[in-house]
Parts: C-alpha cells; sequence; structure tokens
C-alpha cells in the first residue's frame, strides 16, 4: 500500500529493556555468529502512543548466546494521531514506522554496549541494519 513520506510530530516518551541474556555456555570463540532480527509493533489509542520492539539474537548454531530485546514508546501529536485512523485500525505510514524502527535499533545498539562494557561480549555490537528492507509496507494495528 504505502503511503506518501509525511512529517509527523512525535517524542521518545519511554524506553524499555524487555530482555538482555548473556547465556556464556552457548558461545563457542571460533564458531561462526549469526544475528537474528524480530520487529513488533503496538499501538495505545486511548495515550496515542506508538510502540516499536526490537529484538535481537546472536547465535551459533541456531542456539543464542546474547539476548536483547527493547521497546521505545512515541507520543504522537494528537492532530498526526488522527491522520492513523482509518476506520476500526491505526494505519502508520512506512516511512513514520520506518524512523521509529531505526531510532529503536539504535537504542538497542547503546543498551548493549552499555550491558556489556567490561565484558568479553562488548565485541559484538548491532551492525547498521536496513530497515527498510525489514518495513515492507504501513503498519495496521
Amino acid at each position: 500500500m504505502g503511503t506518501e513520506n509525511k512529517s509527523v510530530k512525535f517524542a521518545l516518551i519511554k524506553i524499555n529493556t524487555d530482555q538482555f541474556a548473556i547465556i556464556e555456555s552457548a558461545y563457542k570463540k571460533d564458531n561462526e555468529v549469526n544475528l537474528k532480527i524480530g520487529l513488533q509493533f503496538g499501538a495505545n489509542r486511548e495515550n496515542k502512543i506508538i510502540s516499536v520492539k526490537v529484538s535481537i539474537q546472536f547465535e551459533q548454531e541456531d542456539i543464542p548466546f546474547l539476548i536483547i530485546e527493547a521497546s521505545c514508546f512515541f507520543g504522537i501529536e494528537p492532530t498526526d494521531w488522527d491522520t492513523f485512523i482509518q476506520e476500526t485500525a491505526i494505519v502508520v505510514p512506512k516511512s513514520v514506522i520506518t524512523h521509529f524502527c531505526v531510532l529503536t535499533v539504535g537504542t538497542v545498539r547503546g543498551i548493549l554496549h552499555s550491558k556489556t562494557e567490561g565484558t568479553n561480549y562488548n565485541g559484538f555490537v548491532v551492525p547498521t541494519i536496513n530497515v527498510t528492507e525489514l518495513v515492507k509496507d504501513d503498519i495496521r494495528m
């Protein structure tokens, strides 16, 4: 569907670290490391908030050894919120939700650095992620 690129007034109002784990027994120093990324979206109609949750797992042989999951909550200006309402659904334009995803991925990157600082796992960094490959269309909630 993809709506036109539009400007939306918002504020980052809350950050949650939903999950963080280091599973030392699952990590093998010389094995190949893969990254698994997940996105989830939510809407709070009453408070005009859009949430984006980013889950990242560093894995070896499909077994996670470093897990981080964080959510960012974006308060939307009421007049801009009204543009998201379509019949009974909240529809966030692709350009807006992509921007929120980029901000949330960056937040996860910082949380990961902070949580692993001073450990052997601090060398694992969330790479740049092309969120446009993950978010193909407007998000309907």
